[in-house]
C-alpha cells in the first residue's frame, strides 16, 4: 500500500521545470554578486590620470599647463619605435638642454602604464624603451617643472604621433 501511494505523488524534483524554476532565480543571485564583485574590484571610473577638484558634482582640472603651451606655441612629434622612444621638436621653442617627461597611459591597466624622462639627444629628445604596440597609448609630455603639457594618442602599430596642448591649436 506504501508503494502505489508512492507512485501516486512522485517527488517534484523529478520534474526538469522545477529545476528551472528554482535554478534560474539562484543563478541570476549569484551573477549579480559576481558582477558587484567586479564593479567594487575594479577601482574608480575616472579616466583622466591628472589631479582633480571635485566642486558641486563637477569635476575640474588645472588646464594651466596646456594653457602654457598653447600660449607658447609648442607642439612636437613622438616616434616610438625599434626600442627608441623619440620626441622632436615641431613648433614653438623648447628648453633644447632639459630633460622632459613622458607619461605614456595604458588604455585600461594603469599597472602597465610608462613614465619616462627623455634625454636631450640631438634635435629632441630619447630614451631607450621597448612599448608594446598591440593597443593605444595615450602621451602626455611636460618639462620637469610641469610649466607646460602636450598631449596626444598613439594608436596601436602605429610608430608616430603629434603632441600638442588640450585646449587646441600648438600653432600660436
Amino acid at each position: 500500500m506504501n508503494d502505489s501511494n508512492a507512485n501516486k505523488h512522485p517527488s517534484p524534483w523529478r520534474n526538469p521545470v522545477m529545476w528551472l524554476v528554482v535554478g534560474l532565480p539562484l543563478l541570476s543571485i549569484v551573477a549579480g554578486v559576481g558582477l558587484v564583485v567586479t564593479a567594487v574590484r575594479s577601482g574608480g571610473a575616472d579616466v583622466v590620470s591628472d589631479p582633480v577638484r571635485r566642486v558641486s558634482q563637477i569635476q575640474t582640472a588645472d588646464l594651466g599647463p596646456d594653457a602654457q603651451a598653447r600660449k607658447l606655441g609648442l607642439s612636437a612629434v613622438l616616434r616610438v619605435e625599434d626600442g627608441i622612444v623619440e620626441v622632436l621638436p615641431a613648433t614653438g621653442r623648447f628648453d633644447a638642454k632639459a630633460p622632459l617627461q613622458l607619461r605614456l597611459e595604458h588604455p585600461t591597466r594603469q599597472a602597465e602604464d610608462l613614465q619616462l624622462e627623455l634625454q636631450p639627444h640631438g634635435p629632441g629628445w630619447r630614451a631607450a624603451q621597448g612599448v608594446d604596440a598591440r593597443h593605444d597609448w595615450v602621451a602626455h609630455l611636460r618639462p620637469a617643472d610641469g610649466s607646460w603639457r602636450l598631449q596626444g594618442r598613439l594608436p596601436r602599430e602605429q610608430h608616430a604621433t603629434r603632441l600638442a596642448p588640450a585646449l587646441g591649436g600648438g600653432e600660436g
